[in-house]
């Protein structure tokens, strides 16, 4: 029971973590970030094919409209299949809308780590041993998974790929939507742009190094 209440809780932030983002994506409304920060996107691993399923559904709705109402002799049924496809569009829009408008951000924290509103990780660099740029495939398309040959190498990738390496210093647990981790050691993650990411993530080390030595007074 317990359960099944924190999966309806989860789907429903979910859900309406989505919509929220479709309205704030539509009004150009981003999420503030800490002055100096910068931000990197990783929509463009899965944005055709989300494009692509959009653009099919649109078409398909008329289309099944045209069928429904030569073959069903049911107003009600036409009209709620409408609604139904409606909605599907709208949802695939708003799932882009959450990749556009939850972007990787890099400050003088960390580097926050994101897959629209179900995956949220602030690394911090005090926390980083070294962040390198080495595309890899993964196989399977879940935004969460541990390496098959290495349960201590937490994979985020965006459309089955990863592009950057985070070693930490010592394991480290994040949180994750099903709960904390297990203790990691490394996170790969997805951007557009690693190179960009990596180099800027870089200049922060040297000062968090610099700090994790400084003794404590």
């Amino acid at each position: 029971m317990r359960r099944a209440i924190r999966l309806a809780r989860r789907a429903v932030a979910y859900e309406w973590g989505m919509w929220r983002s479709l309205t704030r994506w539509i009004l150009r409304r981003p999420y503030p970030v800490a002055p100096g920060a910068e931000t990197y996107a990783y929509v463009g691993g899965v944005q055709p094919i989300l494009l692509a399923f959009i653009a099919l559904s649109t078409v398909e709705i008329p289309v099944l409209d045209v069928i429904l109402r030569h073959t069903v002799d049911q107003p009600t049924v036409r009209h709620a299949a409408i609604a139904l496809g409606l909605w599907g569009v709208l949802w695939m829009i708003g799932l882009l809308a959450s990749l556009r408008i939850h972007p990787h951000v890099v400050d003088e924290a960390g580097l926050r780590v994101r897959n629209g509103v179900s995956v949220d990780v602030t690394i911090p660099w005090h926390a980083v041993a070294r962040v390198a740029l080495r595309r890899r495939s993964l196989p399977s398309s879940r935004a969460v998974q541990y390496d098959a040959d290495d349960p201590a190498v937490l994979n985020l990738g965006v459309g089955s790929q990863t592009a950057v390496d985070v070693v930490l210093r010592e394991p480290l647990s994040v949180r994750l939507p099903k709960g904390p981790s297990e203790p990691v050691r490394e996170i790969r993650l997805y951007a557009d742009d690693p190179t960009a990411l990596v180099e800027h993530a870089r200049r922060h080390l040297p000062a968090a190094e610099q700090a994790a030595r400084r003794p404590e007074r």
